[in-house]
């Protein structure tokens, strides 16, 4: 394996195998044939033959009739593009989750839409305060939790019905009704960021704004945490209107239109 977790109990030879021969064959950079793979890999021809011609099937490998050689596959390409897609995106965002964590004094988060309605946190920045909230990258939440998750809700075109059956999976620190979420929600399509202050977790004030795709869908959240003791009405509205005005600005320039990504 190719890093410093664990095997697991059971590993999949197959998968092991297909997965060997891609890398022979992005290293290799020239279209090859079976005989040398299967040698190269120590495989057993059979067997490398039977791996390649399942990932010529699936569209990740390319077989020349011609030389009976194989190489690399666009489709490849179409699997890596989510992941090199997320990282530009986190790149061309770092330096507002900076200047928010900066200049409002508060812990500044990114999170990314995964499937299964929930988020991952793929970016964080820290400000210089003695005191402040940590998160780990990589961290998962439900898509509706939290202020970002009453941005997630409205922008998702959910009924009413189908967001209080998501709500109602929601745990909170604090008790909060589905009225009271669904009115925040509501006012969070108008003003452009959402606020959860103690319900999520008791004490912590968060504060949100949703990056739309090019449909207008929510592809990301930048969410900034802070101690709600430490956070006026006045300091949570600046924050929230610098938030909201930053992710306006960078929907725009992901689906396209003019630049609005340098701080």
């Amino acid at each position: 394996m190719r890093s410093d977790e664990p095997a697991p109990e059971k590993l999949v030879g197959a998968l092991i195998g297909g997965l060997a021969v891609l890398r022979y064959l992005v290293a290799a950079q020239a279209p090859m044939g079976v005989s040398r793979i299967a040698r190269d890999l120590d495989l057993n021809p059979s067997t490398c033959f039977n791996l390649l011609k399942t990932l010529v099937h699936e569209g990740l490998v390319v077989f020349n009739e011609t030389t009976k050689t194989y190489s690399v596959g666009l489709g490849l390409l179409a699997l890596a593009k989510g992941t090199l897609e997320q990282a530009s995106y986190v790149a061309m965002v770092r330096p507002h989750l900076r200047e928010i964590a900066v200049n409002h004094r508060v812990t500044c988060t990114l999170w990314h839409v995964m499937s299964g309605e929930r988020v991952v946190l793929v970016d964080r920045a820290d400000n210089d305060a003695a005191m402040r909230v940590h998160m780990s990258i990589g961290q998962r939440l439900p898509m509706y939790i939290a202020a970002l998750g009453r941005c997630m809700a409205a922008h998702s075109g959910l009924s009413t019905a189908e967001l209080k059956t998501r709500f109602a999976k929601l745990r909170w620190e604090d008790e909060l009704t589905f009225e009271a979420y669904q009115a925040e929600v509501e006012e969070t399509r108008k003003r452009g960021y959402a606020v959860d202050q103690s319900h999520y977790v008791k004490g912590v004030t968060t504060v949100s704004s949703v990056i739309l795709d090019a449909e207008g869908k929510p592809l990301m959240a930048i969410s900034a945490v802070g101690f709600g003791a430490q956070m006026s009405k006045a300091d949570i509205k600046a924050l929230g209107e610098d938030m909201r005005n930053r992710t306006a600005r960078i929907s725009a320039a992901m689906a396209g239109g003019r630049s609005g990504l340098e701080a």
